[in-house]
């Protein structure tokens, strides 16, 4: 079986390290509009921004 050379290979042998309160360890897929897309990749930092967007969505749904 061939080896599989994507990633990070120090995340493979060590494990994902965080310092947040609750690891990141869950993966979700979305579409979004290719706008969307390029606007997004266009911030700092893409995933965490991404993350605290949708935090603040499920925030705001709490507080209904």
């Amino acid at each position: 079986m061939p080896e599989d050379n994507r990633g990070n290979p120090d995340i493979k042998k060590h494990g994902f390290k965080t310092d947040r309160d609750k690891p990141l360890t869950e993966y979700i897929h979305l579409r979004v509009t290719k706008e969307m897309k390029e606007e997004i990749k266009n911030k700092d930092n893409p995933p965490e921004f991404c993350r605290e967007a949708i935090q603040e969505k499920l925030d705001k749904d709490r507080e209904k």
